[in-house]
């Protein structure tokens, strides 16, 4: 077994594009051994609990129409290259993630977390849904095998909120101030949406040492 760490907020597109890539990479090497699990980074914290319009947000964030569309270029082609249609003229809403982190974390006490971060990234990057609604997580959660009436209640509690912002300052404290972040075996750093290859590289070298 080979522990593979991922920290990654479900809105960041690069996370959506790293992710492919080691799909990618580990359906090629189906011995991997890898045993995933997901950590959160918000890469808007301070995002109020209802979001904001997108578009308004990253012409806040990027100064303006022409700012925020020369920031999502590279972004546009690494998702073509990836043969990923990211439809982001259909994401009207930036949600906070905070609840869908504490999702991914409970999906985790299941079983079940790579497949609710799947249908998190196709909810918002292809469907262009509010993955802050709680309906909307519900959904989610009720397609992956969770139990939807228990999700809800959570959600619509402060259930594990102070610690899925803990473990989120803790990454921080780490040293992570990006995502995707993977770290492999507790000890080796990856930074960034890798190629498949890299992956290739690198679960190769895993068992050429073991």
């Amino acid at each position: 077994m080979v522990k593979l760490d991922v920290i990654s907020d479900p809105i960041c597109p690069w996370c959506y594009i790293g992710k492919t890539h080691l799909d990618r990479a580990l359906a090629k090497r189906p011995d991997h051994g890898f045993v995933i699990e997901w950590h959160p980074f918000q890469l808007n914290p301070t995002m109020p609990p209802e979001g904001m319009d997108r578009r308004a947000y990253l012409e806040t964030k990027f100064g303006g129409p022409e700012g925020a569309t020369r920031a999502y270029a590279p972004v546009v082609q690494a998702a073509a290259k990836a043969g990923l249609s990211i439809n982001f003229d259909s994401i009207k809403t930036t949600p906070n993630t905070i609840d869908a982190h504490r999702l991914i974390h409970w999906a985790g006490q299941k079983g079940c977390q790579t497949e609710v971060v799947d249908r998190l990234f196709d909810a918002y990057f292809v469907a262009g849904k509010n993955i802050g609604d709680h309906a909307i997580l519900a959904d989610i959660a009720e397609a992956s095998g969770l139990d939807r009436a228990e999700v809800i209640d959570n959600l619509d509690s402060d259930h594990d909120l102070t610690e899925t912002r803990a473990r989120d300052s803790h990454v921080r404290k780490l040293g992570v101030s990006s995502v995707p972040t993977f770290i492999v075996l507790n000890q080796h750093v990856v930074s960034g949406a890798q190629p498949p290859e890299t992956w290739i590289s690198i679960i190769d070298q895993i068992a050429a040492q073991t």
